[in-house]
This record gives C-alpha cells, structure tokens and sequence, in this order.
C-alpha cells in the first residue's frame, strides 16, 4: 500500500494543505529525460530530448489525490543530436525559440488505472495555446538511493500528441504530426531524510 500511495507522487491535483504529510520533491536533472519522436518523411522515427527545465512534484500521504505536478521546459535546449537539425527546429517554423522561450505542463486530474498505475491529465502549453494532454504513468519506486542516501521516487510516463493542434504545422503530412512523448522521472525528496513508512 505504501508504494500504491507514493505511485500517486508524480500526478494529481494541487489543492495540498501545509503539513506534514505533504512531501516536496525536485527533478534529478541527471536521471530524468524528456524525449519525443516523431516521423521522418515514412523513413524513420527521429528522436528529440529537451535538457533544461525546472519544476517540482508534491505528494500528499493523507490525501494523494490532492498531490501536484507542474513543470516549465526550456524550448531552446532540443536536442535532435544535429546542429543544423537543431536551429531549424528553433526557428520560426517549429519552437520559435525567441518568441516562446517556454513551454509548460501543470496538472489537473488523476485516475488510478492499477497498484502503480494511474492516468494523469493537465493542461500542455506550447507557442501559447493550451490543450489537455493525458499521460499514462507507471510508478517503479520510492525508497532510499543506495549511494546517496536521500530519499527518491521514480516514474516512467508517455504520451502522444497532435502538433497541429498547436499551430506547429510546418511539414504536414511528410513530417508526421502525432509525436510520442517518453518520460523517465527521478525525483529527490527536499529534506532528503527517509521518512517512517
């Protein structure tokens, strides 16, 4: 049951009262990916990451479903692995950088799909419209890190989307529209201390 209710850490509504049972945690930069693919003219599916961004999770033990996710990401850190691949999806055609520096996902709702499983919707931002997006998560750990000694929670979740319904229409059809999402999540609890389980 304990892993049940730490599954919840990762995706849920934010309406947490300030006490104990509420737990803070920080994205681990360096065990976190953010990752997308996408069709690539019929030949392949080409793979992008984006490396900066900031947020945090919070998980309510009393009422993990008042637990939250929010999370800005830096559109100028893609990385399509190819420069001139880079600046192209930079520029005014993709991203536009400039003019949207951010995108941004918070989250709004929860459904519990199984023990470590739960489908987690919020609203996605990218160059200023909104749409709800819904991920399916699944919750592989919560524990003490073996080498550092804090205490960590870890989440696996994807999703597809429509770039079109984001007015980044640029390439349609040969580029494919429909992007896979992959996110790999470890998050550090802020404190760091093993809380009594």
């Amino acid at each position: 049951m304990k892993y049940l209710l730490m599954a919840l850490a990762f995706f849920a509504v934010s309406i947490a009262p300030a006490k104990a049972e509420v737990e803070d945690y920080d994205f681990d930069k360096a065990h976190t990916q953010i990752l997308f693919f996408v069709d690539h003219l019929g030949f392949s599916k080409s793979q992008g990451e984006f490396h900066e961004y900031d947020g945090m999770f919070s998980f309510n033990r009393s009422e993990p479903e008042k637990s939250s996710v929010e999370i800005s990401i830096q559109t100028n850190s893609i990385d399509m692995d190819d420069k001139k691949w880079n600046e192209h999806m930079k520029n005014e055609d993709f991203f536009n950088v400039e003019k949207f520096p951010t995108m941004n996902f918070k989250s709004t709702a929860i459904e519990l799909t199984g023990d470590n499983t739960a489908k987690l919707t919020g609203d996605l931002t990218i160059l200023e419209t909104t749409k709800p997006v819904t991920l399916d998560v699944i919750f592989n750990k919560a524990a003490k890190h073996p080498f550092n000694g804090k205490y960590v929670a870890g989440f696996s979740a994807k999703t597809k989307i429509k770039r079109s319904d984001f007015e980044m229409n640029y390439g349609l059809p040969l580029v494919g529209d429909e992007v896979d999402i992959m996110i790999e999540v470890e998050g550090v609890r802020r404190g760091g201390d093993v809380v009594n389980q």
